[in-house]
């Protein structure tokens, strides 16, 4: 099993609200980019923060690049009191978003989903053009130097292609 299949695993066992938004909705989308960690917005409403914690508890998550050995306590309250986490597991990077440059909040990018099948899931992912629209809002160059290739895509999905 692939990091990502199990970390997409995890958070569909425990019914996780959320939705795909970074390099693995740009491959979904068809980007020939590769991306080593799974980019998530997540509903922070206390039942979903629970199962979020549920979710990654088996699989240990820290903070992506904070001295080993430093305190970290994975619960609810710790998920309720931040709003954005990069984090690194047994399964794989993953990033929790509770917020989005261009995009908003989990509630705000809802409407703007498809959903999709991965390793037999279906799963929400944010649709090409709001994908654009939140890289470019990043503003960082490795989310700009996708928008080209997203906006081409786009581009031949208009033609019918």
């Amino acid at each position: 099993m692939t990091p990502l299949e199990r970390l997409l695993t995890a958070l569909h066992k425990a019914h996780v609200e959320y939705i795909i938004v970074g390099g693995v909705a740009a491959r979904a989308h068809g980007s020939a980019r590769l991306t080593d960690d799974l980019d998530i917005s997540y509903a922070r409403n206390p039942a979903n923060l629970a199962r979020v914690i549920t979710a990654l508890a088996p699989l240990g998550p820290y903070l992506r690049g904070a001295p080993p050995g430093l305190p970290f306590d994975w619960s609810a309250a710790t998920l309720g009191a931040g709003l954005n986490f990069t984090l690194t597991t047994s399964a794989g990077s993953i990033d929790l978003l509770g917020e989005i440059v261009g995009g908003g909040r989990y509630e705000d990018l809802l409407p703007h989903t498809l959903t999709i099948t991965l390793f037999g899931r279906t799963v929400r992912l944010l649709e090409l053009p709001w994908l654009i629209r939140v890289k470019r809002a990043a503003g960082r160059p490795k989310d700009l130097e996708v928008v080209a290739e997203l906006e081409a895509l786009q581009e031949e999905i208009e033609r019918g292609g």
